[in-house]
């Protein structure tokens, strides 16, 4: 038998790396040697600080995720490696073959060409880990409809932030707008073409914006004043509310954050009701009805990996480590978030 070193999140602010031996593979299954996995850092948080929905499956639609939100419990769901090992019935073909899966960080693992995605040829593996946030941005954009002459506001510049900002760029949109609290992160989002960056903290940097948008809306003269698309993707349900604020008459909000068991206090009784805003809430794990009859996630994949050719999302990678270092880059992200953009584990 072949072990392997998998991270496990034992308690709020608790992780363990445990050596786990991998069975005799059986008929149909391969085994994966991992090269990298990505840390999703908005939703690996909750788990790291115990904000998860203990009713809830970790995630229903994945097979390696369907376990209950109780401690202890692996999590990571942005892992890429290469078929090390076939079992009876898999085509040769599979060897050799650098996948992506929707895997708990490990050094190896078990899986079925079935719950695999095969990486594109002219996509590193540092690349690929971004796959899934990338599905995630574009499951948003698809969403939401950007069009042409729109104003858009994008709230939080995390990964998933910055990867929606740069599909969002290419539109041709009469303003995009970015913010976020942390300088490092309203950085990259400059770099990423965001027509201006702001700060959620400032005032003085929020009137000029209201301003950019020609707010606060007079309901007798509505079109056009406003953010006509917000995004929300800051995993703080506060931010619903400024995301209400900017949003024009008639405007839509996209809520692409899981707020685990956070709670948000939203002000439905002004603006947000007199102004027929649209909340609509994005998760990657279904399509829209409205787009499934041309869109299936076949198609949305090829779409994000297509993204990424285009936008080089590695670039963003601040952070190299093993798996043996995840207590401290955790505890960094969780205490000094402005140091760490995207972190990956080296296998």
């Amino acid at each position: 038998m072949m072990t392997a070193e998998q991270l496990w999140f034992v308690n709020p602010y608790q992780l363990e790396v445990r050596a786990q031996q991998l069975p005799p593979l059986l008929a149909g299954q391969m085994r994966v040697h991992s090269v990298c996995s990505g840390i999703s850092a908005g939703t690996e948080m909750l788990v790291y600080r115990g904000q998860l929905p203990s009713e809830l499956a970790v995630d229903a639609t994945l097979e390696g995720l369907q376990m209950q939100a109780n401690y202890p419990l692996p999590y990571g769901y942005a892992c890429v490696g290469r078929v090390e090992a076939l079992g009876e019935g898999v085509a040769a073909s599979w060897m050799g073959q650098l996948v992506f899966a929707f895997q708990t960080h490990a050094s190896a693992f078990i899986t079925t060409p079935e719950q695999v995605i095969k990486v594109p040829e002219d996509i590193n593996p540092e690349a690929a880990i971004f796959l899934a946030n990338m599905e995630t941005a574009v499951n948003m954009v698809l969403d939401g409809q950007p069009s042409l002459g729109e104003q858009v506001v994008v709230l939080g510049q995390g990964i998933v932030g910055l990867l929606l900002t740069s599909i969002l760029r290419q539109y041709p949109l009469a303003g995009l707008y970015a913010l976020d609290g942390l300088s490092e992160r309203r950085a990259a989002s400059v770099s990423l073409g965001s027509h201006q960056v702001l700060d959620p903290f400032s005032e003085q940097q929020l009137e000029s914006l209201k301003h950019e948008l020609q707010l606060p809306l007079d309901l007798s003269a509505t079109v056009g004043r406003g953010a006509d698309l917000v995004y929300e993707v800051t995993g703080s349900p506060t931010a619903l509310n400024l995301a209400i604020t900017l949003c024009s008459y008639s405007g839509r909000i996209v809520i692409g954050s899981w707020y685990g068991n956070k709670l948000s206090l939203l002000n439905l009784g002004g603006v947000a009701h007199r102004n027929r805003i649209k909340l609509i809430s994005s998760q990657v794990s279904t399509i829209a009805p409205e787009l499934s009859g041309r869109w299936d996630k076949e198609r949305r994949f090829q779409t994000a990996w297509d993204m990424i050719r285009r936008l080089n999302p590695e670039s963003l990678i601040t952070h190299k480590l093993p798996l043996a270092e995840a207590a401290q880059i955790y505890r960094l992200i969780d205490q000094a978030p402005e140091q760490v953009l995207q972190a990956v584990f080296i296998y």
